[in-house]
């Protein structure tokens, strides 16, 4: 009977070990986007400040899938300059912003994000702003982004969000609606798979 009993607990512990996490979920159903192009529209409200957003075409492009890393090119517009880019951590996923020039160049405000410091949820991860980045954002004169958390949300089939908000009231999202494809833009400047 004790053998039977620590049979079934082992295999009880092997199956809650390997059972999926929040964050490999939330990859897979980000991943099974990929190559595929999706409109967004600001949902926050008017008075967040996002003028350079405001009346400009936004488009998101899964670009590139990998196990470990997905890269999405973020279009206002005529502006490519954008990339989310979303890895794989030991603990979770990383979420940074690579921002280029038009010469592929990095812009001197790239490279910021941060980590997720929970497991999340299967549909939402949120990544506050990581020590380099508050960094930068204070060297940068703009340290309200200190208190920056960015979150991103992939509702299979319904909808793709990307969120930044600051405790003092800053709050910016943009959704995208998964049901209607759009023509996959060019590349994002700079722009490189590897």
């Amino acid at each position: 009977m004790s053998m039977m009993i620590l049979g079934l607990s082992a295999l009880a512990f092997s199956a809650l070990r390997a059972a999926p996490q929040p964050a490999d979920q939330f990859v897979e159903a980000l991943s099974a986007l990929c190559g595929k192009a999706y409109e967004g529209r600001i949902v926050s409200p008017a008075a967040s400040g996002d003028d350079a957003f405001a009346g400009k075409a936004l488009v998101m492009h899964v670009r590139d899938c990998k196990a470990d890393v997905v890269r999405i090119p973020f279009h206002v517009g005529e502006d490519r300059s954008r990339t989310w880019v979303v890895s794989r951590t030991e603990t979770g996923l990383r979420l940074k912003h690579d921002h280029r020039h038009e010469d592929g160049s990095e812009d001197k405000l790239t490279q910021y994000g941060g980590d997720t410091v929970s497991g999340g949820m299967v549909d939402r991860q949120e990544f506050p702003a990581d020590p380099f980045s508050k960094e930068m954002f204070v060297a940068g004169s703009i340290p309200a982004s200190v208190t920056n958390v960015w979150a991103m949300e992939v509702h299979p089939g319904r909808t793709f969000a990307y969120e930044l908000r600051r405790p003092e009231g800053r709050f910016f999202r943009v959704e995208f609606d998964l049901t209607k494809p759009v023509a996959v833009p060019p590349g994002a400047w700079g722009y490189s798979p590897n």
